[in-house]
């Protein structure tokens, strides 16, 4: 059991790297390893904010990478609770990279990472209600819950005719 189970608004956790030699491959290019890595590192932060307890990675989602990111880039990461269930909790990432020198700035990546609250031992925990503040974030918290029954209907957890509100999709 957490701590609070008194719902909470989804704040940002923004977490800020810059890229060097070690970070990127043959083309000057930051690996996608390394950017998956600091992601992970912004969503485990967001998530342990909102539960108030420790958080593992349960799953990584729609992955899309947009624009390369390249040496001495400064790598801005953005995440967000956009949803709590009973012990996991989606978070939104967006990832823009900055040119400093040049002045241009691009949204290049975007992801959705699962994260499941846990106590010291490992047991999972419940987290409270993540509360969406603005018309983005209810969009983000109403879509939350069709994205989810996809991921449980690909790890073969839940059968595709018990997905409800995946259904209502196609059910035109």
């Amino acid at each position: 059991m957490s701590i609070s189970q008194k719902p909470v608004s989804a704040s940002l956790t923004t977490m800020t790297e810059m890229v060097f030699p070690n970070d990127t491959n043959g083309l000057n290019g930051l690996m996608g390893g390394r950017l998956l890595y600091w992601m992970d590192i912004v969503a485990a932060i967001a998530g342990q904010k909102h539960a108030n307890s420790l958080v593992v990675t349960a799953s990584v989602d729609n992955v899309s990478f947009s624009h390369p990111i390249k040496i001495g880039h400064v790598v801005t990461l953005r995440a967000q609770v956009t949803r709590a269930f009973n012990t996991s909790m989606e978070i939104h990432i967006e990832v823009k990279a900055e040119d400093v020198p040049n002045g241009r700035i691009v949204e290049s990546h975007r992801a959705f990472f699962t994260m499941v609250a846990v106590d010291m031992q490992g047991n999972k925990v419940t987290v409270p209600t993540a509360v969406p503040e603005t018309e983005a974030d209810q969009k983000l918290f109403e879509s939350a819950l069709r994205r989810r029954q996809l991921r449980l209907v690909l790890a073969g957890r839940l059968k595709p005719e018990e997905a409800h509100e995946l259904k209502s999709l196609f059910n035109l």
